[in-house]
């Protein structure tokens, strides 16, 4: 197998390369009749021929090798922004519950009305369920009072022993086990989902008892200033950012009557932008400098600047800062934090995809054209078709996915407001209003792949390329695909002198809803020709579009404008 680079004669217009949209004149279809029976059979036709080809470039996205854009818009928020989840909300997504089995934590500490089980075997014997008196002891048979409260539950036996031992010093062994442990009572306050009291554990946390109140409310709950109060004094101060962080909550036995109370929401500012942690952040006082706020929303290495708005004096206010400001800035409620990589990139990634040797990415220097990266790739000449490359550009499909959508609603806009003479008609548009709008849910999953045609089948443009952009080398091919309003689609033997109508007899003829002319070859670099009398080549694609009958005229065109779309994947030509 030889190894050659690909290289074709270039081809560079005295003007850069322009990229526009290919403009297909559709002919007007004429006769009003039987329109329910051909929107149904035309409906019936996109979804088995046209939507399964282009959700195929759908289910290709899923495969390594292959890269087809997607529409992606970013998210946008305004100061203050209330719908911003707070930093530290998904502590109460889901369900929590504090261990309340037989199994007990190793470190609980024991409290009175504890219930334990008591074997003692030796020189002596008892086997006894003994219950933690108010005072903290519980009482062995002929030896007495023990203090066990405040006890680790690891350290019991040990205690228990030691006691034993003042009256037998060998021949008696103990075996100690808590069955139940005493439930207290605490209240949880403040804007918390479902205030109220709750049972649990003394040694249950903080967070669990907050759990059981449905968490704290998002727009009036303070994650950052949370009280607990026994007697109506604070006891202890519990900040969720430290345990987000750091894993830091503070040690406490809670008992019965005590307190948990959450403070109103503080100043809080809401982060965007190239940052791992998106959210609504709290401060624990009026104001924060930007190097508390970088600790907590975490941004990305790459970010040079950040966006501040807000208001100051209660005027608008905004300022663009470097990194290195930013850390000294002071920021106040209501403040919208974006944090920017604005560093012009010396180099774009750009993708080989198809009969390719060797690498699959490349990292290009910022302007580098088509023909100069063509130079070292590394083709097998047998098995690439060089003279058919063509690009897939993310910009061009997001363009492409609006202008179906916009075409679809119009579409969806003007079956609705269809007018209907009479009862009879009412119920046929009703009913051909039902099939259409089930294609257009259907059209709405189509997602073009931004093709931008670069090569006529002899010369390639030596266009410019962009960040991101897939080149794709397509494989020699010796067969021809026929398919639409055909007989029996499928794909034949290439043929140098067959015409595009002997390919359609080869699949069997025009079925009885083709429309015989409109007929539209589609090249492998997506170039496309109109018409039947159009010279086929090897690996070319055949589509025979349907007849579309209808009486208003928009409609028409409308459907026929989609058809194209979702057909050809809306490609784009570069002169």
């Amino acid at each position: 197998m030889s190894r050659c680079s690909v290289r074709l004669q270039q081809q560079i217009p005295s003007q850069h390369a322009q990229v526009f949209p290919v403009t297909l004149n559709n002919r007007d279809s004429h006769g009003v009749r039987y329109l329910f029976m051909t929107v149904f059979f035309l409906a019936i036709l996109c979804l088995s021929f046209i939507l399964p080809a282009a959700f195929a470039n759908t289910a290709d996205s899923e495969n390594p090798n292959t890269r087809v854009f997607d529409e992606g818009f970013p998210a946008t928020y305004t100061a203050g922004d209330k719908r911003v989840a707070p930093y530290g909300a998904r502590l109460f997504s889901g369900k929590f519950q504090a261990q309340r089995d037989s199994g007990f934590n190793p470190a609980y500490i024991i409290s009175a009305g504890d219930k334990i089980q008591l074997r003692i075997w030796g020189l002596m014997s008892a086997n006894e369920v003994v219950t933690v008196d108010a005072s903290g002891r519980i009482y062995i048979p002929e030896i007495g009072a023990v203090k066990v409260a405040g006890t680790a539950t690891k350290d019991l036996r040990s205690v228990v022993k030691k006691k034993i031992k003042t009256v037998y010093d060998s021949g008696v062994d103990v075996y100690v086990s808590i069955l139940t442990a005493t439930p207290v009572s605490v209240f949880v306050t403040g804007p918390v989902n479902r205030p109220g009291q709750y049972s649990g554990l003394p040694s249950d946390s903080v967070l669990a008892y907050l759990t059981q109140a449905g968490g704290i409310h998002h727009q009036q709950g303070s994650f950052r200033k949370i009280r607990i109060l026994r007697n109506n004094q604070t006891i202890a101060q519990v900040d969720l950012y430290q345990f987000l962080r750091y894993g830091k909550l503070p040690t406490l036995r809670f008992r019965d009557g005590d307190t948990i109370l959450v403070e109103p929401q503080g100043a809080t500012v809401t982060v965007r932008g190239d940052a791992k942690n998106l959210a609504r952040f709290e401060f624990r006082g009026k104001s924060a400098n930007g190097q508390e706020l970088i600790q907590y929303a975490r941004p990305g290495e790459s970010v040079t600047n950040i966006a501040v708005s807000g208001t100051r004096n209660q005027q608008p206010w905004s300022v663009y800062l470097p990194r290195q400001r930013f850390a000294s800035t002071r920021l106040y409620d209501g403040d919208s934090v974006r944090f920017v990589s604005d560093a012009q990139a010396k180099n774009i990634d750009i993708t080989i995809e198809g009969s390719h040797l060797g690498n699959s990415y490349y990292a290009v220097k910022k302007g580098t054209r088509l023909q100069e990266l063509l130079d070292y790739v590394a083709v097998d000449p047998t098995d690439a078709d060089i003279r058919n490359v063509y690009i897939k550009r993310k910009k061009i499909a997001v363009q492409q996915r609006k202008n179906l959508q916009k075409a679809l609603h119009r579409l969806e806009r003007t079956v609705l407001t269809a007018p209907a003479q009479s009862d009879g008609e009412a119920s046929i548009r009703a009913r051909e209003a039902g099939l259409v709008l089930q294609f257009i849910k259907n059209a709405k999953q189509v997602k073009p792949e931004g093709r931008v045609v670069v090569s006529d089948g002899r010369t390639v443009n030596n266009i410019r390329l962009e960040d991101g952009d897939v080149v794709v080398i397509p494989q020699q091919s010796d067969v021809v695909t026929i398919d639409g309003e055909v007989q029996i689609p499928q794909a034949v033997v290439y043929a140098d002198n067959a015409t595009v109508r002997d390919y359609i007899a080869h699949a069997g003829g025009f079925t009885d809803r083709a429309d015989h002319e409109r007929i539209v070859l589609v090249r492998p670099n997506g170039q496309v020709r109109m018409g039947g009398r159009q010279r086929v080549k090897a690996g070319d694609q055949i589509l025979v579009f349907p007849r579309v009958d209808s009486k208003n005229l928009q409609f028409a065109k409308d459907f026929t404008q989609i058809i194209y779309q979702i057909a050809l994947g809306a490609r784009v030509f570069s002169n």
